[in-house]
């Protein structure tokens, strides 16, 4: 197993400084920047969409992990690509109230624009709903608290998901997939995470409300 990359997610980060935020979770050593996207409508808040992508592209060289909490992100796709994303994941229940091939479609589209793709699952969503997809996927995201706020405290049932996931990736020959858990993220809990099958750590608070950002990327890291 590769060594664990940390994307610390703007989300908690000021947004009144932005740049700054995102120069300091460079300096402090993050692998990638997580992009919360939410459209008030899938889940309740509303955070930005792809001209913050476009401008936080301008001032780093970190991969933009955008992460789209929204409904129909098929109609999006294009913005964030556009915009600088270098993965865009999108959610398997947000695909399926419109389609069954929904989510193959939009995983499609997000690699038609030369971006690589990912599927997210909800804590309460089997990791099995999306087997069929984990072939296109260059990412898989499980989420370890229910989307749509920060600061939420992590769902230890949701590593079964991430082990489901990393034994089918393997079993098709996609041992290198990414499996990236979203929600809850602490130094306290990143090496039970990490032993579970999970890669790529999200982080908000635990990174952002550190007095020492780089202290606890190395902690989550490992």
């Amino acid at each position: 197993m590769t060594k664990a990359k940390v994307a610390p997610s703007i989300l908690s980060a000021d947004f009144s400084a932005m740049g700054e935020a995102i120069k300091e979770i460079e300096r402090a050593g993050a692998d990638l920047v997580h992009c919360d996207v939410m459209d008030g409508s899938f889940v309740e808040p509303i955070t930005f969409g792809g001209q913050m992508v476009k401008n936080i592209r301008k001032i780093t060289a970190l991969p933009l992990d955008v992460h789209l909490m929204i409904e129909h992100p098929k109609t999006q796709i294009k913005f964030f690509a556009d915009a600088g994303a270098d993965i865009i994941t999108v959610h398997y229940e947000a695909c399926k109230k419109i389609s069954p091939t929904y989510l193959k479609e939009t995983l499609e589209l997000i690699k038609s624009y030369g971006v690589k793709c990912g599927a997210v699952i909800n804590p309460d969503t089997p990791a099995e709903a999306i087997f069929d997809v984990i072939d296109l996927c260059d990412m898989v995201l499980v989420m370890s608290v229910f989307p749509g706020y920060g600061g939420q405290k992590f769902i230890p049932t949701s590593l079964e998901n991430v082990k489901k996931v990393r034994e089918y990736a393997l079993s098709i020959g996609k041992g290198d997939i990414d499996i990236e858990i979203d929600g809850g993220v602490t130094c306290g809990n990143a090496e039970e995470i990490r032993a579970a099958g999970a890669n790529v750590l999200v982080a908000g608070s635990a990174v952002f409300g550190a007095p020492d950002k780089a202290a606890a990327i190395d902690k989550i890291r490992g």
